[in-house]
């Protein structure tokens, strides 16, 4: 038994529909043609199902380019985390999770230890971020730092911060790796630049009364935090290394056998 072929749109329609570049429309329209006669559908019902799909088609392009876009270093989820073994209160998780905070163009701060949920907290905000319509770019501090040096080669630093603010922005690693003078001047240019226009995402293992180690200058950490803590759901992380009791448990302990 073969299989039928449906007959090709009309060469004027299928122009049309190429283009307007309504490719999901163009592909579906003759098989929907030929259910909508047999199953006798209204005009509306056949124009209604070939929109949505083609809205559904766009909305997963649109969706995986920013996801592409965000440049995470691996994709984590919010159902992934676990809430009950983390030290961030349900009730702080749900509203992060909720995006509102985005929305309010507020920060996010996650400070503690290696290991205790803080970057995957981050990234996985926002991945649902890029899945609820957010344009979102992951950096490691460093990262951020260094992009914002090369603007210095011709003076661009400013255009930089501009199409970086065109994302809402995720920070990693704050405090990895202590900064010079101009690195520190640089962070503190673009954290101002963000100041109630972009929501950030802030790591760091640095209580923030110790950011000093890593800011050269003291009034630049105090006006940095001035600006990023004003509006912002800041949560301290404790507790042991999620990757540490994973690998024990990984690890069968010497003189028992698995």
């Amino acid at each position: 038994m073969t299989a039928t072929t449906s007959p090709p749109l009309p060469p004027d329609l299928d122009a049309a529909l190429r283009r307007l570049k309504l490719a999901t429309m163009r592909r579906l329209a003759p098989d929907l043609l030929i259910t909508a006669r047999t199953q006798r559908w209204n005009p509306e019902e056949f124009l209604r199902t070939l929109l949505d799909a083609e809205l559904t088609s766009r909305d997963a392009s649109n969706t995986a380019a920013r996801m592409k876009a965000a440049c995470f270093p691996v994709i984590k989820t919010i159902e992934e985390f676990d809430v009950a073994a983390s030290s961030i209160p349900k009730a702080t998780f749900e509203y992060l999770a909720s995006l509102e905070w985005i929305r309010a163009t507020e920060n996010y701060c996650a400070v503690g230890p290696a290991g205790t949920g803080k970057s995957h907290s981050l990234v996985a905000f926002g991945v649902a971020a890029v899945q609820q319509g957010f344009k979102v770019r992951y950096f490691t501090a460093a990262d951020l730092v260094e992009t914002l040096y090369r603007g210095l080669a011709d003076n661009s630093v400013g255009k930089v911060i501009e199409t970086l603010l065109r994302n809402d922005l995720i920070v990693d690693e704050v405090g990895f790796a202590p900064l010079d003078d101009t690195g520190a001047q640089l962070l503190f240019r673009f954290v101002a630049a963000a100041y109630e226009r972009r929501s950030l995402a802030i790591a760091s293992h640095w209580p923030f009364d110790q950011w000093g180690r890593f800011l050269p200058e003291h009034t630049t950490a105090v006006s940095l935090l001035d600006r990023l803590l004003h509006h912002s759901n800041t949560v301290l992380t404790e507790g042991d290394s999620f990757r540490m009791r994973e690998a024990r448990k990984r690890t069968p302990r010497r003189g028992v056998k698995p």
